[in-house]
């Protein structure tokens, strides 16, 4: 996780690099702020209280298992309010490995929600592009703190690193808002596809977009 910090001027807001202690905040903030996104309506149910501890599950599985993500947080007052995990170029496809220590966390979803799960990233991942990029995601500011312009923050931050690398961008996401919310910041729509029934978009961003 780096350590490299940089001062907001919105409300006292810091985004800088997580460490590795804010995870379990951060997997808080994350299975809060995702828990009513359609996909994972889609994959969990409809019950708002299996939702957000199914995805909480799924997300530590996945921090747990992919130690080269790497984060940026938004923070104030030393609370996570907003994270999103960045995966480098080379590291967004599990390695045999990771998928064998990712089934504990898929079967505490039950066997359906897990067939969901593999069926929607297995959809997600043919999809991803052959060329070096660096994987956003999951993202996501705390419920009841969204549209504050705290994502905006992360999205700058992320965009700079970027921009300062050289590097390609891609994400994917469930929601029609988002893709408007992420092409103010360069990323632009190459493909959109049903995942379980849900309208999914698939975005790149070229260094220096925006």
């Amino acid at each position: 996780m780096g350590e490299e910090r940089r001062k907001s001027g919105a409300e006292g807001v810091e985004v800088r690099g997580m460490h590795r202690d804010e995870l379990p905040e951060a997997v808080a903030v994350l299975a809060r702020g995702m828990r009513d996104n359609p996909l994972h309506v889609a994959a969990y149910g409809e019950d708002p209280h299996r939702r957000w501890l199914s995805h909480g599950r799924l997300v530590a599985g996945l921090f747990s298992v992919s130690q080269e993500l790497e984060f940026l947080c938004a923070v104030r007052g030393g609370a996570v309010l907003g994270v999103t995990a960045v995966a480098p170029p080379g590291t967004c496809r599990m390695s045999p490995g990771q998928r064998l220590r990712m089934l504990p966390h898929l079967t505490r979803l039950g066997p359906s929600a897990a067939l969901r799960v593999l069926s929607w990233t297995a959809a997600w991942g043919a999809r991803d592009p052959d060329e070096p990029h660096a994987h956003l995601g999951p993202l996501a500011v705390d419920a009841g703190l969204q549209g504050r312009g705290i994502g905006s923050l992360i999205m700058r931050e992320h965009c700079a690193r970027l921009d300062q690398a050289g590097t390609l961008g891609y994400l994917e996401t469930d929601k029609g808002v988002n893709v408007r919310f992420y092409e103010r910041f360069g990323y632009e729509v190459t493909e959109e596809a049903p995942v379980l029934g849900v309208p999914n978009w698939f975005m790149s961003r070229r260094p220096g977009a925006r």
